[in-house]
């Protein structure tokens, strides 16, 4: 969220100090991230101490800090666990809001700053630790499986069908619907070539593992000193691995061979299978249109956002981006023997 909640930072330190003890001298609200539902801040208490902040309005999953919390345990250090409030929940209520704390780490994401060499190989060192975990039952039974759902592509047909017989007065909303009817033909293509790929899929015996879900270089944290962090766990699945690793070499920011063989040099030996990873490079294209969509065609609030997102959206479409990434790894499988 780049503009600011209509939340008063009085109330955010009345709430902080209901679920967990703090009394906050400073809230700074961060202008990050392309989810228009979460608001991160930086906090500073009594006695100097730094935390990052995030809240998260609508639908709330508690594996979101669950799943973290549990890979924590178990050594990994490129996770950021969530802090228990003095209920010893690893979240809070704050109105319309869940509250999520940590403590803060200062540095950039992927985006902002080009991950060393080293940090290539320990993303790749740190996604294997995630994809091998052994989740215990008790856990594992209430985290998402992958089931292949056409609801996105669904949902993509039923904007196209929008975006031909409405008008927006909107600007950015227009700007997207003129966008959309220019690009028809090629965004049909890529919700026909997705749902033929998923069905296929369903007869293929893949492994399911945990998977992130959502690894893109925004969802990484590099500290100053060096080290990575694997943040954002809002969608944990269990599914193929490729789910994840269909981004390494599949967007426009990750492209590079080399960056991608340091990664696979941190990751170890893969069998990666080229038929999922084409799949989950058109359902994430397909994924991030209807989100735009929804934001940009179905309210009209947002500001600074909502330009953001129309940019993204475009983006997708350059020449050497996300769609032609995705149509070379469905070229290439289909020349496989």
């Amino acid at each position: 969220m780049l503009e600011k909640p209509d939340l008063q930072d009085e109330r955010v330190i009345s709430g902080l100090w209901e679920a967990y003890g703090l009394r906050t001298v400073q809230v700074e609200f961060l202008p990050l991230g392309a989810d228009v539902n979460t608001a991160v801040y930086r906090l500073v208490t009594e006695d100097e101490t730094a935390y990052f902040l995030k809240l998260r309005k609508g639908a709330f999953d508690e594996m979101t800090v669950a799943v973290p919390q549990f890979l924590k345990t178990q050594g990994l250090k490129s996770i950021i666990a969530p802090m228990e409030t003095k209920k010893h929940q690893l979240w809070g209520s704050l109105d319309a809001y869940k509250m999520i704390l940590y403590p803060f780490i200062q540095g950039r994401n992927g985006y902002e700053a080009a991950l060393s060499d080293k940090q290539w190989v320990d993303f790749g060192a740190a996604l294997r630790v995630v994809h091998t975990a052994q989740v215990p039952p008790d856990l594992a039974g209430f985290i998402q499986r992958e089931v292949y759902s056409l609801f996105g592509r669904e949902t993509v047909r039923t904007f196209q069908a929008q975006v031909e017989n409405k008008t927006f007065e909107d600007p950015v909303a227009a700007k997207l619907a003129a966008f959309m009817r220019s690009r028809y033909d090629e965004i049909r293509r890529l919700v026909d070539r997705a749902g033929q790929l998923g069905i296929a899929l369903q007869a293929r015996p893949l492994e399911f593992v945990l998977c992130h879900a959502d690894i893109h270089a925004g969802n990484l944290l590099l500290e100053k000193g060096g080290r990575l962090y694997i943040v954002d766990w809002d969608n944990p699945i269990f599914a193929p691995k490729e789910r994840d690793l269909a981004l390494i070499g599949g967007s426009a920011t990750w492209s590079d061979p080399r960056q991608v063989a340091l990664f696979y040099q941190g990751y170890g030996p893969a069998q990666v299978d080229p038929m999922a990873l084409a799949y989950y490079r058109y359902e994430r294209i397909i994924q991030d249109i209807a989100e735009f969509c929804k934001q940009l065609l179905l309210n009209f609030e947002g500001g600074e956002d909502r330009e953001q997102s129309y940019q993204y959206f475009t983006s997708g479409f350059l020449p050497k981006h996300d769609i032609d990434l995705a149509r070379g790894a469905d070229e290439l499988w289909r020349r496989q023997p």
